[in-house]
């Protein structure tokens, strides 16, 4: 699974590969990540349902992020255009006026044509993403430019 945080404009500031089948456990490694290279703790995490846990939602809240998780059911109502609450209910968190996209994969790989590597072992996809999330990061700064 590859796996990217973003910042505000929209710039690759994280990014891993595992070979974990969901998203529970990496949330903290993101936030981690994001801490260690852009050299300060993000303010907020948003993210798809695929990482809401309640345990996630208490490590963030341990480090003072606010938490934009949605479990499986408001990720289906978003999904189908349901108005959200616009306080927390109990284990979840409202995300209002974010309306994810109901298929994950389209996320990264339809924006960018990326849709399977050419290697197979661990380290060499993280080797391609690296490139590919830096070839991103080139692109979207040369259009930042020119604007």
């Amino acid at each position: 699974m590859a796996e990217i945080s973003v910042s505000d404009d929209h710039l690759i500031v994280a990014q891993r590969v595992t070979q974990n089948i969901t998203d529970n456990d990496s949330l903290e490694p993101m936030v981690d990540q994001v801490k260690q290279r852009c050299r300060a703790q993000p303010g907020a995490a948003l993210a798809d349902s695929g990482f809401f846990s309640i345990n996630n939602l208490k490590a963030m809240e341990q480090r003072n992020i606010d938490a934009y998780l949605p479990d499986s059911d408001m990720a289906r109502a978003l999904n189908l255009g349901v108005q959200c609450p616009t306080g927390p209910r109990t284990g979840r968190l409202p995300m209002p006026g974010v309306k994810p996209s109901s298929d994950r994969s389209s996320k990264s790989s339809n924006n960018n044509a990326m849709r399977q590597f050419c290697t197979r072992e661990l380290d060499r996809v993280g080797n391609e993403f690296t490139l590919a999330t830096m070839a991103f990061n080139i692109t979207r700064l040369y259009g930042l430019r020119t604007v």
